[in-house]
């Protein structure tokens, strides 16, 4: 139901090629490739070579982590060019620079109306545009979040744990947006900023992923983002411990049931 993966910016030091590698024998199946490093806007050329690369791993990319901000005369064809070089049918993107309670309503007008231009292009090319729940941004909560979608017909959120916010605070938040999450990212900070390894706040994504999958519509994908000093020896344990907190697909085990 919802699918093991892991995002690129995880490992910003290596390359594609020993990413996709690395997510596939530490039994992940698909990969957001972000657009800072691994897949720059544009690069069409290279954008191509990164998609045989997950391929030829066994996996599949499942979006694009994109940088753009809504900016009111930033383009976003480079963007989507490169999403579709990817294969990618959904590119993660924000919501300006400024938090929802010190933005003005000049400003939420200008990111909203470059979001809804954004949609319709993007869909003319057959892909979602998602936005990344994260503060300084106008999606840095939920009731923000929901107002900025209510404004942009068409456009979905990802969701992550607010930082510093205690596991009952942020199951409240993922229920509110949860109708409108297409995937998660995922990551044990506490407290604020300091990362620990995944299982340390297990009970927070065991019970996450169980409402998540109880959602008419549960998000698709469910992505590793950072671990502890990004070091690239801890993915096979951490991607063990996502897939132990997902909850078994409803088929899975149905091929014995007489």
């Amino acid at each position: 139901m919802i699918r093991p993966g892991l995002c690129s910016v995880t490992f910003r030091q290596l390359s594609p090629e020993e990413i996709a590698d690395r997510a596939a024998s530490a039994g992940l199946e698909v990969i957001e490739w972000g657009g800072d490093v691994h897949v720059p806007p544009g690069d069409a050329e290279r954008a191509a070579e990164v998609a045989a690369a997950t391929s030829d791993a066994g996996l599949a990319v499942c979006s694009y982590g994109s940088y753009f901000r809504a900016g009111a005369y930033e383009p976003l064809t480079p963007v989507i060019d490169s999403a579709a070089a990817l294969g990618a049918d959904r590119v993660r993107i924000w919501a300006g620079r400024t938090g929802s309670d010190e933005a003005t309503p000049e400003h939420w007008a200008q990111v909203a109306a470059r979001l809804r231009d954004a949609v319709a292009e993007a869909s003319e090319r057959g892909i979602a545009l998602s936005l990344e729940f994260h503060r300084r941004t106008l999606a840095d909560t939920p009731a923000a979040t929901l107002r900025l979608l209510a404004d942009v017909p068409g456009l979905s959120t990802y969701w992550q744990p607010t930082v510093d916010a205690p596991d009952e605070v942020a199951l409240v938040e993922y229920e509110q947006v949860a109708a409108h999450t297409s995937a998660v990212h995922v990551f044990s900070w506490w407290p604020f900023d300091n990362r620990l390894r995944l299982a340390e706040r297990g009970d927070l994504w065991r019970r996450l992923f169980a409402s998540a999958a109880a959602q008419p519509a549960p998000p698709r994908d469910a992505l590793l983002e950072f671990v502890v000093d990004d070091d690239p020896a801890l993915l096979p344990a951490e991607a063990a411990t996502l897939r132990a907190l997902l909850p078994p697909s409803p088929h899975e085990g149905s091929e014995n049931v007489a």
